[in-house]
């Protein structure tokens, strides 16, 4: 038996010299991304008073982005990791595509962070005077550590690609095919390789499923661990995991369906992929509301008055709205498209994962920015107000065109559906099929050609 992917062409057939087209998308988003930083640059040197925050609402947007880019990253751990252990065989064709979501969105809502900051140079002073007593420190590990082993899993799964891109894309500018030849750092094709290969990544898959975990978990203790009213409750660690991994699977069909329809990888990522997503979303959605109910539910019963100062300004308040809003784009209207409308139809499902990331959005800020509003103290800080500014808004978008611009900007040099993985066995006949990867044995040896 010998193994190829019947797919090869047409996953490669993106891997070109850049259209006029994509020149002028990359322009536009190049230009939002700019525009955000000039932006950003202001606010250093006029001060935060060109945002909306003030005493005692310190954390605004900017955190809301981070907790939401943090989010979005967990998709490819997921999707890679635990599926990987899990032995879910179908979501190979998705896992590049999902990892490039955890590479191209932990900048930046790292970046967030610095955003938020009036002196950013300050940062750091974590490594000079920081003291792991404080959440915040914890925070930057955890982080700091899944966005270097992120770099190492994704490299490490696209190297036998690179070497196939390498020997095949051979009428690419110099710069690209020495680019190709330095990242496949020799690879040849080799049997011992792509089982060496197997091995670090379903190692590496165990680490990064409990890093996924850590993470999440440790970015919401940065408000657990206070005792704000709304943050410090124990189910705030699974609450916020589970809520990244919604996002994140919501994100991974977007991405896929707009891949699907621009690469025209139709044989490729299949309807039956996105109704395993589908199904994954269901599960999370109603664990979603759950951990929910469960929360408001108990601080509700509780009935402790700094506690239901804020619960009643996200059920009858100021945040009402936004409240139900959230409610509504994340749970009714996604649940109601997943079981009635989506099981055939990319389409339904690719609108309900935007729903569901809107209101995720929303959600990060619904916990951050009425608990600062309403904090244990306001009898002395007196009432607090807080409302977003067009700074705000414009580093906001700076930041989700940066991620895109990464993204289009990979998937033009790099094949987005992993080859190797998505190959299969065949019967050789006469001559020898060409082998371009391995999850099991391998009986031929290409070399280098």
């Amino acid at each position: 038996m010998q193994l190829y992917n019947p797919h090869e062409e047409e996953i490669l057939a993106p891997i070109r010299k850049p259209s006029v087209a994509d020149r002028w998308l990359w322009g536009l988003l190049a230009v939002v991304l700019l525009g955000g930083i000039l932006v950003w640059l202001r606010q250093i040197i006029v001060g935060l008073g060109v945002t909306g925050l003030n005493r005692p609402v310190y954390w605004g947007v900017y955190l809301t982005n981070f907790v939401f880019f943090i989010g979005l990253a967990h998709s490819g751990t997921f999707i890679s990791a635990i599926l990987r252990i899990a032995g879910q065989s179908w979501r190979k064709p998705l896992t590049r595509a999902a990892e490039a979501i955890t590479l191209f969105s932990l900048p930046f809502g790292v970046a967030s962070i610095l955003v938020d900051m009036g002196r950013p140079e300050r940062i750091f002073n974590i490594l000079f005077y920081g003291r792991y007593e404080s959440p915040i420190l914890w925070d930057f590990t955890a982080v700091g550590l899944y966005l270097l082993s992120s770099i190492v899993f994704f490299y490490f799964s696209l190297i036998p690609d690179i070497a196939l891109l390498r020997d095949k894309i051979t009428d690419a500018p110099r710069w690209q095919r020495r680019m190709y030849q330095i990242l496949a750092v020799g690879w040849a094709y080799r049997p011992e390789q792509y089982h060496r290969l197997e091995r670090v990544l379903d190692g590496m898959a165990i680490f990064m499923t409990m890093l996924v975990v850590t993470v999440h978990t440790v970015v919401s203790w940065l408000f657990g661990m206070t005792l704000q009213p709304g943050w410090h409750t124990a189910l705030i660690g699974p609450f916020f995991l589970l809520g990244a991994i919604l996002s994140g699977t919501a994100a991974v069909v977007i991405v896929l369906s707009i891949l699907r329809k621009a690469y025209h990888l139709e044989t490729v990522l299949t309807l039956s992929l996105f109704n395993s997503l589908r199904k994954l979303l269901i599960t999370f959605v109603l664990g979603w509301l759950y951990m929910m109910i469960a929360e408001y539910l108990t601080t509700g019963y509780g009935n402790m008055k700094e506690e239901m100062v804020v619960l009643s300004d996200k059920f009858s308040g100021t945040y009402a709205t936004m409240f139900w809003s959230m409610t509504i784009l994340v749970f009714v209207v996604p649940l109601f498209i997943f079981v009635f409308k989506g099981k055939n139809s990319i389409g339904w499902m690719v609108f309900a994962s935007v729903l569901i990331n809107i209101g995720m959005w929303m959600e990060r800020y619904i916990v951050i920015v009425p608990t600062e509003v309403s904090p244990r103290l306001l009898t002395v800080m007196g009432q607090a107000s807080y409302l977003p500014t067009l700074t705000e808004w414009a580093i906001t978008l700076a930041c989700f065109a940066g991620v895109a611009l990464l993204y289009v900007v990979f998937t033009r040099y790099f094949p987005i559906v992993p080859v190797w993985e998505t190959a299969e066995e065949v019967e050789p006949a006469g001559s020898a099929v060409p082998v371009v990867g391995i999850e099991g044995a391998l009986t031929a040896d290409l070399g280098t050609d």
